[in-house]
Parts: C-alpha cells; structure tokens; sequence
C-alpha cells in the first residue's frame, strides 16, 4: 500500500511519496540508510527532495527547500523514513508474492 504525507502551503496541496523508482533516484542524489544516524540534515533533506519527486518532478530543489524551512520539522524524519521504506516493504507483501514466478537455487 502507498504511504503519503500530505499538506498544505498557500492553496498549494502536495502529496509526497516514495516509488521503486523514486527510491533509487533518492539513492542516486546520495541517501542511504546508514546514513541516518552520522547525517541526519543531510538525511532530511535528501529524502524530503526525493519524496517530491514522484507526485511534484517539476519542483526545484530550492523551491523544495522552502518549502522544508516552512514545515514543522517534528517527527519528519521519521515519517520520510516510513514512506521511503513503503516500496521495499510492498515487494515482499503476500499479494504481491500470489501469482509471482517461481524459483529455485541449485
């Protein structure tokens, strides 16, 4: 299931999100998880431009920026965190493994 973060700036709505693709565009500006812990502005703000990316491409990383300064920050991480970890947890979930191929290691 697709996890959203929604809000509100001046009658603007966005919805940020993650997808496998997003995910490994994220990954490519330079996220990963173990950085969490060592950069965690640096995390932040990686993952909130990343978020922008599936639903608000056109936006700019400055104008995501703003918008970053603008926000309550509190519990953000976190919550970006749970949405860029939503597409691997989808790939493994029981109705996606249904009707998958099966395969074997000899």
């Amino acid at each position: 299931m697709e996890k959203t973060l929604k809000f509100n700036d001046n009658g603007k709505e966005y919805t940020l999100t993650f997808t496998r693709e997003t995910v490994m565009n994220t990954e490519n500006m330079g996220f990963n998880l173990a950085m969490v812990a060592e950069k965690p502005i640096s995390s932040l703000t990686i993952l909130w431009r990343g978020a922008f990316l599936a639903n608000h491409d056109t936006l700019t990383f400055a104008e995501a920026d703003e918008l970053l300064n603008k926000i309550d920050k509190k519990g953000l991480l976190d919550a970006l965190l749970d949405l860029y970890q939503a597409p691997l947890a989808s790939l493994f979930d029981e109705e996606n493994s249904k009707n998958a191929i099966k395969w074997t290691v000899n």
